[in-house]
């Protein structure tokens, strides 16, 4: 385990801090203490963590979900520990495919729960899409980087204000910019928010098992030959033999293959 600085100490520090006086505990964590506690949840089954993550960070902790298969299975499994009482959020970047908005739906129907949505500020898209063009992430890394950080790192930055700790659908197997990342991290990116990744370690085969076996509403471009969904115009079918991500930003090197959100290094393992 890493021994964390003093910046990430305070944060821990903070966080704990807060939950114990929303909650009226009455108790002293110390630092020591909560950073032995979140490196014990990399130790956790995937419902164990969910359940320490909700004892512990709720009501300030939310799922970040982009209405991919695993967001579906995350949704069901908190669905069955809380039934409809747990906070999702999601990012409508303006360029998402309709099968998302349909999946979204199936989701808020299906469990019965309010899905948050955060949109890009209009003045940026519209300054960025003048200089630029509509489809400037096609020209260069930066470029795309730049849309990126308009449609989504910056509403995600208002998504998570205001919480102490948030959940994603991240896995290893996912990518190499994925491939060490802990079941529990702090978010230096974000404040040192507690990240939560409950399906870090599970496989793609794991994944779809779960959603046929509970028969989970999923979105339909997956039977598409999409593994990874995002924005329409980055997003392709991949073709057989090609990995999970490879129609992500198919135009780029794999190393580079993150939008912001995830980016590798944010996060430290704990």
């Amino acid at each position: 385990m890493d021994n964390p600085s003093l910046i990430e100490m305070r944060n821990i520090s903070k966080t704990f801090g807060s939950k114990a006086r929303d909650n009226k505990m009455g108790t002293d964590i110390t630092t020591a203490n909560a950073t032995k506690e979140l490196a014990a949840g990399n130790d956790f089954s995937t419902t164990d963590l969910l359940s320490w993550a909700f004892s512990r960070f709720h009501p300030r902790l939310a799922l970040a979900c982009s209405f991919q298969a695993e967001g579906s299975v995350l949704i069901d499994l908190i669905h069955q520990l809380r039934g409809a009482d747990f906070r999702v959020f999601t990012l409508d970047t303006g360029r998402l495919n309709q099968e998302t908005y349909d999946c979204m739906e199936a989701i808020r129907a299906r469990y019965g729960i309010e899905i948050q949505v955060f949109f890009p500020d209009s003045t940026q898209v519209e300054e960025m899409v003048r200089q630029h063009g509509m489809n400037l992430f096609y020209d260069s890394i930066e470029q795309r980087k730049l849309c990126c950080g308009i449609r989504k790192v910056e509403p995600l930055k208002r998504a998570l204000s205001g919480l102490n700790a948030w959940m994603t659908g991240l896995r290893r197997e996912q990518a190499v910019t994925r491939a060490e990342a802990g079941k529990v991290e702090l978010d230096k990116e974000h404040g040192g928010l507690v990240k939560i990744n409950p399906l870090v370690d599970w496989s793609y085969d794991e994944v779809w098992d779960y959603i046929r076996k509970n028969n989970v509403p999923y979105n339909r471009l997956h039977d598409q030959s999409y593994p990874s969904i995002g924005c329409a115009p980055c997003t392709r079918a991949v073709k057989s033999g090609e990995s999970l991500r490879a129609g992500r930003w198919w135009w780029e090197n794999p190393g580079t293959k993150e939008c912001g959100l995830h980016m590798r290094g944010q996060g430290e393992g704990i």
